[in-house]
């Protein structure tokens, strides 16, 4: 009898050697959520579970030969887009996903484990907000870094006034995004709240007990969580919130592996008999 291929998620981003955040939290995430992710590294990260002391950025030629040989091997499902290392790396992967309209794709560009210097900082965010979020099924942000990118665009518009939270994520759908999930924002008491976007406006929001803690590879387990979702076959709101069920039932769970953030268990009802379940 012929074992069935598995679901097949391309996942471009860099290698964490504490294997908590970056590439290795996708393919642990996809794993729990019945896929088999293929990994395209951008950049190698050398750090503990307290900081990343260095980024080393791969050369954009060895990013594209590592994606386009595995796009003609194989029939992949969905593409998820976490960190690029460096400028020249976001136009190839911009120019790969370009012939694969029809793939879902979700981009989560932003992370703690980004160096860069300002003039690199201000080129990246040119290009994503250029090349990257027109192209993408979701994009993922925090509310502090959806205020911090719609700088951009309000220094062109010459206006500060009337803008918030659902009119930047607005101006981001406009831009060709079919979804944006702004996550962290701030809600009653100890609450968070999640809100997914598309061109009707809000689609869901989800709230959510503040957990404490500092955790090192929380955002890439929620998107890797939605893309592995949407490869099985969900919609895009039921799979956001099925995704963040499971990151908050990670957390819950997490483990502390070195002296700095904890890490979030992605096997959390493998490791304990009792887990913790987001009510």
């Amino acid at each position: 009898m012929q074992n069935q291929t598995p679901l097949l998620i391309l996942t471009f981003g860099e290698s964490d050697p504490v294997a908590a955040a970056g590439i290795q939290a996708d393919l642990a995430t996809f794993i729990a959520m019945g896929c088999h992710g293929l990994p395209v590294l951008t950049a190698i990260l050398i750090g503990d579970t307290s900081q990343v002391d260095d980024v080393h950025p791969l050369e954009a030629e060895l990013v594209s030969d590592q994606a386009r040989t595995l796009l003609e091997d194989m029939e992949i499902t969905a593409i998820k887009i976490g960190q690029f290392g460096s400028v020249e790396n976001i136009t190839v992967i911009a120019e790969i996903i370009s012939d694969y309209p029809e793939m879902p794709v979700v981009l989560d560009p932003f992370s703690s484990t980004a160096q860069l210097n300002e003039a690199e900082e201000e080129d990246c965010l040119t290009a994503i907000q250029e090349l990257l979020i027109p192209q993408a099924s979701l994009l993922l942000i925090s509310a502090v870094e959806l205020s911090r990118l719609a700088e951009n665009w309000r220094e062109i518009d010459n206006d500060d006034k009337h803008k918030d939270i659902s009119s930047d994520a607005l101006h981001l759908v406009a831009s060709g995004c079919e979804y944006v999930l702004v996550t962290g924002i701030s809600g009653t008491g100890d609450e968070e709240v999640n809100t997914l976007f598309n061109d009707t406006g809000v689609v869901r929001s989800d709230h959510w007990k503040r957990i404490p803690g500092l955790y090192l590879g929380a955002g890439e387990t929620l998107s890797a969580g939605i893309t592995a979702a949407l490869a099985n076959g969900l919609e895009m709101s039921d799979a956001v919130r099925e995704a963040q069920e499971f990151t908050v039932a990670t957390l819950l769970n997490a483990q502390r592996i070195g002296m700095g953030r904890q890490m979030p268990n992605r096997f959390f009802w493998v490791n304990d008999s009792d887990p913790k379940i987001p009510e």
